[in-house]
């Protein structure tokens, strides 16, 4: 399905909106960061702070999940959206208070993340669900999704360097400022135009329960991408930090963005006789392929270049993730997306906490050669899932297409 066919399944706005209300999940952390440091002076307790506040928000993702499948996802987006610019400016109210008023308010901010990326994908999972005629639109959908979350991903530090320059009443305020005028003028509104959930039979059984093997595994697999970015994002700080021109760490670690982008825009086109069992392990192929390559980064290969190309493997990686997750739980996908999504910021806080510590030991190329051997994990687990898929009810098998 085209993405013209996608564009005209929901309203004109969505797009865009849905655009911009994710960028607060990209610009937070980074702005955190730098609000902490500028307020107390510490790398270590920002540092601190900000892993915190990603636990934070894998932890309110689950909750977020469990809500949302027994509430309406666009009273609960506005909700969220309103509670997240509360906590922001929470946040910047205790940069005059003592440090464990400050992690306080860190956690409070990722505890309180909208979740725009998951509920966005819970949404479009209704959209194909109530309109049968609609039904190979997920695939479309997943792809648009990740090419979207990448852009935000290079987009919103790019945002959050240039206004951590400008003046503000709050040292370094100025990102999460505008971080709370996207909630209220996106994140809030997007939400409104969510799908409900397509209508079910009354029944006086209980909801059927998440398969537990199928979604450990599809956790297990998004914690494993979430510590690659991890390891990616301290490994290129540390080789811009060794060349002398830290600033070009972000440029760096946009490389990563934007192939995946244009690897997540191709996927829609694969073809849909390809099944999911398929496409997983063949992605997770190709992610260690692509990942092996990261250590000859800055040395035999220009480091730009090696990123770029591991992000190409990233997007169709996480996409099918996506997209096996959707077909665990038909009856609790918001349930099942949000809490293989919540997985990710614990991986990241775990790779960036390992990277580091690598850093420190072995020197600044040290962090590059952890992704290879997360992605030979990765590919381990692929192979591991496919010899129980015989198990339908908890693993999208071969027979699975989309």
């Amino acid at each position: 399905m085209s993405y013209r066919e996608l564009a005209r399944a929901v309203h004109p706005a969505f797009f865009p909106i849905g655009f911009l209300a994710r960028l607060p999940y990209a610009m937070t952390p980074l702005g955190t960061l730098l609000l902490l440091q500028h307020a107390t002076g510490s790398y270590a307790f920002a540092g601190a702070a900000a892993a915190a506040q990603s636990l934070a928000i894998g932890a309110g993702g689950v909750i977020v999940g469990r809500l949302a499948d027994r509430t309406s996802i666009r009273q609960l987006g506005v909700y969220l959206a309103v509670a997240n610019a509360v906590a922001l400016a929470g946040l910047l109210a205790a940069t005059f208070a003592d440090r464990p008023t400050l992690l306080a308010a860190a956690v409070l901010v990722g505890a309180t993340q909208p979740q725009v990326g998951p509920l966005i994908r819970v949404h479009w999972s209704h959209v194909t669900r109530s309109r049968p005629e609609k039904a190979t639109l997920i695939t479309t959908a997943l792809s648009y999704e990740a090419a979207a979350d990448e852009a935000s991903f290079i987009a919103g530090p790019a945002v959050v360097g240039f206004l951590a320059a400008t003046w503000a009443p709050v040292p370094a305020g100025a990102p999460l400022t505008a971080c709370i005028v996207l909630l209220l003028a996106a994140a809030a509104p997007v939400a409104l135009l969510y799908t409900a959930a397509p209508e079910r039979a009354p029944s006086r059984s209980m909801p059927a329960p998440l398969p537990r093997a199928g979604l450990a595994a599809m956790c297990a697999a998004m914690a494993i991408m979430g510590a690659i970015f991890g390891a990616v994002q301290v490994g290129v700080t540390a080789h811009a930090t060794a060349a002398n021109n830290p600033s070009a760490a972000g440029t760096l670690y946009a490389a990563l963005g934007v192939g995946s982008a244009i690897a997540g825009i191709a996927y829609a086109w694969i073809p849909s006789r390809v099944a999911l069992g398929t496409r997983y392990r063949l992605f997770a192929l190709g992610l260690l392929v692509a990942m092996i390559l990261l250590p000859a980064g800055g040395t035999r290969l220009p480091l730009a270049a090696v990123v770029l190309i591991a992000g190409i493997a990233i997007a169709p990686y996480m996409i099918t993730i996506y997209a096996m997750t959707e077909q665990l739980a038909p009856t609790r996908v918001a349930t099942a997306m949000t809490i293989v999504c919540a997985a990710g910021p614990v991986g990241t806080a775990a790779g960036q906490s390992l990277a580091g510590l690598l850093v420190e030991q072995s020197g600044h190329w040290a962090p590059l050669m952890l992704p290879p051997v997360l992605a030979a994990a990765a590919l381990v687990l692929a192979m591991t899932i496919r010899t129980m898929s015989a198990d339908r009810s908890s693993f999208p098998g071969d027979a699975d297409t989309t």
